[in-house]
C-alpha cells in the first residue's frame, strides 16, 4: 500500500521553497549589517522566527507537550553550536558576496562526515575523503586571489572566508549533536524552539555592547528575516515528511542559484573566477561526503530537525 505521506513532489516543492525563504533571509541579513549590529540582528531573526515556529508546533500537537526533554545539557549545547554558527554566518554575510558565504556554508556535511567519525566512530570511507579533499580544494580555489593581499578589502575578505569555514564547523557540531538528540527520543520541535531561544538569549546579551536605532526600513527587514527563516525551517520539515532525504539531497544545492541571483540583481555583485572555480569543487565535496550516508526513512521514522545552512539558515 503506498504510503499517503509519499508525495516527492510536494516534498522536492518544498525544499524549493524553504532555499527561496532561506535566501530572503540572507538578503535582509546582508542589507542590515553596515547598520545594524550582529547581535541585534541575530536577536531580532530568533525572536520572530518563533511566532511561526510556535504556531507551526502548536499545529501538530507538539505545544506545550513536546518541549518536555530528558536531555537538557544535551539540548543546551546543540542551540550554543547553532547560535554560534549563526554569529559567524551573518558576520561571513557582511563581509563576502552572498553566493561566496552560502558556497562556503555547504563545506558543512564535509566537516559532518569527518566529525561523525572521529566522535561517534561512524566509517571514514575512501568518499568521504575525497569529499574533504574536494570541498577544501574549493575553498582554497575562493581565498588564493586574495591571501597575501594587503588591502582593507583583502583583509576584509580573507576574515569572511574564514568566519564561513569557522560557521560549517560550527554547524557540524550541531548536527552531531541533533543526530544525537534525535535517537535518544528528543523532538524536533523541542530541538527548534530551544535553539531559538537560546539564539534569543544570546542577541540580547550583546545589548549592552550598544544596539542601534531602527527605523521603518530597518525594522521591517528584521522582522522579515526572523520570519523567512522560521518559514524556511517549516518547509523543510515538511518537506522532509513528503519525501526521502536521499530524494531531496540534490535540491539542497539550488540555494547557491538564488544567492548568485541576489548577487547579481539586488547587490550588484558579479561573479568572480576564483567562485566559478571554486563551485564545482565545493559542491561536488559536500555531494560525495553526504551522499553515502543517505539511506530511505521508514514509513514510521519521526521527522527530522532539518539543518540551515548559513546562507539561509538556523545552523
Amino acid at each position: 500500500m503506498t504510503d499517503p505521506l509519499d508525495r516527492p513532489g510536494r516534498g522536492i516543492a518544498l525544499r524549493l521553497r524553504s532555499g527561496v525563504l532561506f535566501t530572503g533571509m540572507a538578503v535582509c541579513v546582508k542589507a542590515l549589517s553596515d547598520a545594524v549590529p550582529l547581535g541585534q540582528i541575530v536577536f531580532y531573526r530568533s525572536a520572530f522566527a518563533l511566532i511561526p515556529l510556535a504556531v507551526f508546533l502548536w499545529w501538530r500537537g507538539e505545544l506545550p507537550g513536546g518541549l518536555a526533554t530528558r536531555r537538557p545539557l544535551g539540548h543546551l549545547m546543540r542551540s550554543a553550536f547553532g547560535a554560534a554558527a549563526m554569529f559567524t554566518s551573518f558576520a561571513a554575510i557582511a563581509r563576502l558576496p552572498l553566493a561566496e558565504a552560502v558556497l562556503i556554508g555547504h563545506l558543512s556535511p564535509v566537516v559532518t562526515a569527518v566529525a561523525a567519525a572521529l566522535i561517534l566512530s561512524e566509517r571514514l570511507t575512501v568518499w568521504r575523503v575525497l569529499g574533504v579533499a574536494l570541498g577544501f580544494a574549493g575553498v582554497l580555489a575562493l581565498v588564493w586571489p586574495d591571501l597575501g593581499g594587503e588591502g582593507d578589502g583583502e583583509t576584509r575578505r580573507l576574515v569572511g572566508y574564514a568566519l564561513g569555514v569557522l560557521t560549517a564547523v560550527l554547524t557540524a557540531a550541531a548536527l552531531l549533536m541533533v543526530r544525537s538528540l534525535a535517537r535518544s527520543g528528543e523532538s524536533p520541535g523541542a530541538i527548534a524552539i530551544y535553539f531559538v531561544l537560546v539564539s534569543m538569549a544570546g542577541g540580547l546579551l550583546t545589548l549592552p555592547l550598544g544596539w542601534a536605532g531602527t527605523d521603518a526600513r530597518a525594522l521591517v527587514l528584521l522582522i522579515l528575516a526572523g520570519l523567512f527563516g522560521g518559514a524556511a525551517h517549516i518547509a523543510m520539515t515538511l518537506a522532509f515528511r513528503h519525501a526521502e532525504a536521499s530524494r531531496l539531497a540534490p535540491f539542497e544545492y539550488v540555494v547557491i542559484l538564488w544567492a548568485v541571483l541576489a548577487d547579481l540583481v539586488l547587490f550588484g555583485s558579479p561573479l568572480g573566477p576564483s567562485f566559478l572555480i571554486a563551485l564545482p569543487l565545493v559542491l561536488l565535496g559536500a555531494a560525495t561526503a553526504a551522499s553515502e550516508g543517505s539511506a530511505p526513512r521508514s514509513a514510521g521514522s519521526s521527522d527530522p530537525a532539518p539543518e540551515k545552512r548559513p546562507g539561509g539558515p538556523d545552523s
